[in-house]
């Protein structure tokens, strides 16, 4: 495509001033081109025989040795108790931490978390940060090559841009290879302890802003699972999408963690976040872990993980997080709870949940309405399924939006955080048996282009716990959406006693609504 764009432009009887133009593309292009990869440094995560002397692995070592084989896992739902889990699992770590993420927001709790990185590197922790490129602001890039010029932290960029601001002109010059990003999550500290599951790093995803707060779940994991998952944090660490940041960014000007630092004591001065906080003081989950109170719900885990070549379109079939949870829930004989707050099916779902329907499988979706979704496109590419969803018998239920929840604010208890949200938790569960928690959504773009990575709980509690919020929770959070015998979709949800009835989507404009009906006609759908 480049070369025949400059043949056109430089043939036969083109003057000084096409020829100017030609020099000015080559030198556009050459400065959006990555630089030639060079040798990197080697290191691995520890392992759970190097991890036995640390605080994490004294703690837990007699709960591992008693359910041999098996996970610790503790889901993490309260937005605030998230966070502060993940403060606390850094501060307990005494040799190693690996962090990997998509979205790294450069506000309260991205400042928050960087500090405590930093803070763990000067006690001589070995810090190394992987993050999705797309997923960090501009402003960041200065504080994170100060980080990488730490002695004990080393920073990788996944898919990184080369024009920096703004990142929208690498898209222009380089769109089949950026479109494809790394969408995991985990923090895991020791190797022998983790916190994975949907959220990033940013306000809206722990309850620290007055906007719309991200309903989304998390597990604290122990024991195995953590292994794996540090093994295969190793696996995106060496791979080629992964650049290290000092090959991307310029050398940071001396005292560059100063600027951090003052960002960090700003947010601790601030009577607004004092609130918030001061949550970090109080008893974590990962505290009573570390003092043995904590109870765990123990099970066996698989962990399910994109091979990080599908970020350059090389992996192979049996290798991506769909096949793989394929192979090991099989197909469900009773029923499938599936939250997902980005869920396109497209053709091959539809039918699939159609084919699961017309066996006699309980098929029951939660999604995000259109007054509670953050993607109009995503929603549009949901909206042109739901009929012949419903027509084969799959239920939905789409998540109301009302007023956001702060810090300050209770938070309504159950799977599925606070009913003032927009919907983020990525789980489903397999005949009230198997429960997955993750980052994959159920949309074209998990299933091809981006990287996933996710946890399968054999645990009947566990999936019980998300079965029986289908039955109590989700009806008073969600409309439910239904097909009329004339072919029109309405809602209802319920209010005490009473039903109440929408024949549009709910507390929507016209106008959003015109928005999703041209969103779904072009041809986008692969991209959602």
């Amino acid at each position: 495509m480049q070369r025949s764009l400059l043949s056109r432009i430089t043939k036969p009887g083109h003057g000084p001033a096409s020829w100017a133009l030609v020099l000015l593309c080559a030198v556009a292009l050459a400065a959006c081109q990555l630089p030639p990869p060079r040798e990197r440094t080697h290191s691995s995560a520890l392992t759970a025989v190097q991890a036995r002397g640390t605080p994490l692995g004294v703690a837990i070592e007699g709960a591992l040795a008693t359910h041999a084989g098996l996970t610790g896992i503790d889901p993490l739902t309260n937005p605030l108790e998230a966070f502060a889990s993940r403060v606390d699992l850094v501060r307990s770590a005494q040799r190693t931490l690996d962090v990997q993420y998509y979205i790294w927001r450069n506000d309260l709790t991205g400042t928050l978390l960087l500090e405590e990185l930093r803070e763990a590197a000067d006690r001589g922790v070995r810090v190394r940060l992987l993050l999705d490129d797309n997923g960090i602001p501009h402003s960041l890039d200065g504080t994170l090559a100060a980080l990488d010029a730490h002695p004990n932290v080393e920073v990788r960029l996944f898919n990184p841009f080369v024009v920096r601001k703004p990142k929208f002109i690498g898209y222009l010059t380089d769109f089949s290879r950026l479109n494809r990003r790394m969408h995991n999550k985990s923090l895991t500290a020791d190797g022998i302890a983790t916190i994975l599951g949907g959220r990033n790093i940013g306000d809206e995803y722990f309850g620290a802003t007055d906007g719309v707060v991200f309903a989304d779940l998390d597990v604290l994991a122990i024991g195995p699972a953590a292994t794996d998952v540090a093994q295969d944090f190793d696996r995106y660490w060496a791979s080629a999408p992964a650049w290290p940041l000092h090959e991307i960014l310029p050398a940071p000007p001396p005292g560059g963690l100063d600027a951090l630092d003052r960002a960090a004591h700003a947010v601790q001065d601030n009577p607004a976040a004092a609130a918030y906080t001061a949550t970090l003081h109080e008893k974590t989950d990962v505290s009573r872990l570390l003092d043995g109170t904590l109870p765990l719900e123990w099970a066996r885990t698989r962990l399910v993980s994109d091979d990080p070549a599908k970020a350059q379109g090389k992996a192979a079939p049996e290798s991506l997080v769909l096949s793989q949870l394929h192979d090991i829930l099989g197909e469900p004989e009773r029923e499938l709870d599936l939250v997902s707050p980005y869920f396109v099916p497209g053709e091959v779902g539809t039918q699939y949940f159609t084919r699961l329907a017309a066996r006699g499988v309980t098929v029951r979706v939660l999604t995000n309405s259109l007054e509670a979704t953050d993607v109009l496109p995503v929603h549009a590419g949901y909206a042109r399924r739901r009929k012949p969803l419903l027509k084969s018998g799959v239920e939905l239920f789409e998540l109301r939006r009302a007023a956001g929840a702060s810090a300050g604010k209770e938070q309504a208890p159950g799977s599925f955080g606070s009913s003032g949200s927009s919907l983020h938790a990525k789980t489903f569960a397999v005949d009230a048996q198997r429960v997955f928690v993750g980052s994959l959504n159920f949309d074209p773009r998990s299933a091809n282009l981006n990287t996933e990575l996710g946890l399968v709980i054999e645990s009947s509690v566990l999936a019980s716990r998300i079965e029986s919020a289908f039955w109590t929770q989700v009806p008073q959070l969600a409309y439910q959406v239904k097909l009329a015998p004339d072919g029109s979709l309405y809602w209802i949800r319920q209010s005490g006693e009473n039903v109440i009835r929408y024949d549009t989507e709910p507390n929507s404009r016209w106008s959003t609504r015109l928005a999703v009906w041209f969103f779904s006609i072009l041809p986008i759908e692969w991209l959602l």
